[in-house]
């Protein structure tokens, strides 16, 4: 009962083109009884709203991005929030990869070398090497 909560509580809120979405999508007949739970309300207005070339656009920024100007953590947030975005689930040991290719050669000059245990050990050494 408590999915069910949650997509019509959802619903309730919509604006703009979700709304006119979700009006068209009751009016054919589908609605609450088609869409009970919260992820298939989500991977309906995913497959809807989100462009087919949102991924692909992430991925290509994801691959194109460098520290240049940020900080460290600045950094390291934005290339999670590409990951998340994407959807992507890869092994820690590709994710250490980009994080040093887009690290500026100053500071990946000073890591490079040194042990450390995960991406977070990583993400430290980093931020001490930056300070």
């Amino acid at each position: 009962m408590e999915e069910e909560r949650r997509v019509s509580l959802a619903t309730l809120i919509f604006q703009g083109h979700a709304l006119n979405w979700w009006t068209s999508f009751q009016k054919r007949g589908k609605g609450l009884h088609e869409i009970e739970y919260w992820n298939a309300l989500k991977e309906a207005l995913h497959a809807r709203q989100v462009p087919s070339y949102y991924k692909r656009e992430l991925l290509d920024e994801l691959q194109r991005l460098q520290q240049r100007y940020m900080t460290i953590e600045e950094y390291r947030q934005k290339m999670k929030l590409y990951i998340m975005r994407a959807g992507i689930e890869e092994n820690e040991d590709l994710t250490i990869a980009k994080f040093l290719s887009g690290l500026n050669f100053a500071i990946r000059d000073r890591v490079e070398l040194l042990p450390y245990n995960n991406l977070n050990d990583l993400v430290q050494m980093c931020i001490r090497v930056e300070q």
